[in-house]
């Protein structure tokens, strides 16, 4: 018999959307800005707090009054929504989605726009003027963020192939790491780049937001169930155990190669499992998740380390190496590496990987192209990139008036 849809939210599924929407925001205030800021110098950290601080406020803002409906209205299209939830005008404080508020659901997806074009700023650190940065992020978000949200979730053309995509693998981490990757090429490399100079300044910064990542990131993949259920609780394992699999896999080849584990490494390694993990970490198996922290971490090791430099590209903080790159490798082995009962019947693993291999190459040309567009406009009304002047003194006192470190105190 079919059920009855709830008239009234559940206590504990709202409990725990509550507690995840904390964990997902978590993620990019405090601990991506820190893992951020710690790997520029010390002339630059306050630009990446800036930056990180503003798209909370930006982003939600832009969420609220149409990318909300943009991103969710309508599933009879294939790319897009509709207007048919500007301002969030459709709903009272009674309205559901599923079992729980939907004012709850709509902030917890609210934390997703936030950190993804702050997961960008990263790939074009220390030289994008912040005015230029404002513009690209708003037009790639409306751009690129909001119809592949709609393809993945929305009922659009994702769903339509029946993607595994269950907390944000295209959505998030291949969508920003592939306009990271754009962005950091059209904005030119740093001054100095590669060279000794370009080193983190306050690494005890990086590793304290990989770990309030970590924490954070159980929001992120447990919270997508949307349920404090068995989704959830399969979800919060596979999660640790892909990111504890990638940091040990980071750590040894650092030894192998480099002779010594740094804590750079391990904090890297730790978000690069994390990443992987993210579109499967609803419907894997706690082996899969392992193999997939493993397999990403090794790739993304040498594309952050080898790659990057064979290509000679300056993406300052590696985030096409680790959210884009992870964010393929983790997509793809979704198919791969699926529990029994998830797919539809008839579907075989072989037939799943294909489908999740098309919705990565159309998010890799989507953002590619909506990064292409965004950052033209950036570069037409206040151009891209700093003089040469502001990126010598640092940008924390050009741009933001302010200096991370008292020199005199």
């Amino acid at each position: 018999m079919a059920q009855e849809a709830p008239t009234a939210p559940d206590s504990g599924d709202t409990a725990w959307m509550l507690v995840s929407t904390v964990l997902v925001l978590l993620m990019t205030l405090p601990g991506l800005a820190l893992f951020y800021g710690g790997l520029v110098r010390g002339k630059n950290v306050l630009s990446i707090l800036v930056q990180c601080f503003v798209m909370a406020a930006l982003m939600s803002v832009l969420w609220i009054t149409f990318g909300a409906s943009f991103a969710t209205g309508s599933d009879e299209n294939l790319f897009i929504g509709d207007s048919s939830k500007l301002m969030l005008g459709h709903m009272t404080a009674d309205t559901l989605n599923g079992t729980i508020p939907e004012s709850v659901w709509l902030t917890f997806q609210m934390t997703f726009i936030i950190i993804t074009p702050a997961l960008m700023v990263g790939a074009f650190a220390e030289r994008m003027k912040f005015s230029a940065m404002l513009i690209f992020t708003t037009l790639w978000t409306i751009l690129s963020y909001l119809p592949v949200w709609h393809m993945a979730w929305g009922g659009g053309l994702f769903h339509d192939w029946g993607v595994l995509d269950f907390a944000g693998g295209t959505v998030v981490h291949i969508n920003a790491g592939i306009a990271g990757l754009v962005a950091c090429i059209m904005v030119g490399r740093r001054r100095g780049y590669p060279g000794p100079n370009l080193v983190p300044h306050n690494v005890p910064f990086t590793v304290m937001g990989a770990g309030l990542l970590w924490v954070g990131w159980f929001g992120f993949n447990a919270g997508s169930a949307c349920a404090a259920d068995a989704s959830a609780g399969m979800a919060m394992l596979t999660t640790h155990a892909a990111t504890a699999a990638a940091v040990l896999v980071w750590m040894g080849m650092e030894w192998m190669i480099q002779k010594k584990p740094t804590a750079v490494g391990v904090a890297t390694g730790a978000v690069a499992g994390l990443v992987a993990v993210t579109p499967a970490a609803g419907s894997t198996t706690v082996g899969g998740a392992l193999a997939i922290g493993a397999i990403s971490s090794f790739v993304c090791y040498f594309t952050a380390t080898k790659l990057k430099h064979a290509l000679k590209f300056d993406d300052s903080l590696d985030v096409f190496g680790v959210h884009g790159v992870g964010g393929i490798v983790g997509a793809i082995l979704t198919g791969v590496f699926v529990r029994e009962g998830i797919l539809e019947e008839g579907v075989t693993t072989a037939q799943q990987t294909w489908a999740q291999t098309l919705s990565v190459l159309v998010t890799i040309g989507w953002s590619a192209v909506a990064a292409f567009i965004a950052l033209g406009v950036a570069k037409v009304v206040t151009g891209l990139r700093v003089s040469e002047d502001v990126e010598v003194g640092g940008l924390d006192r050009s741009e933001h008036g302010e200096e991370a470190y008292n020199s005199e105190g």
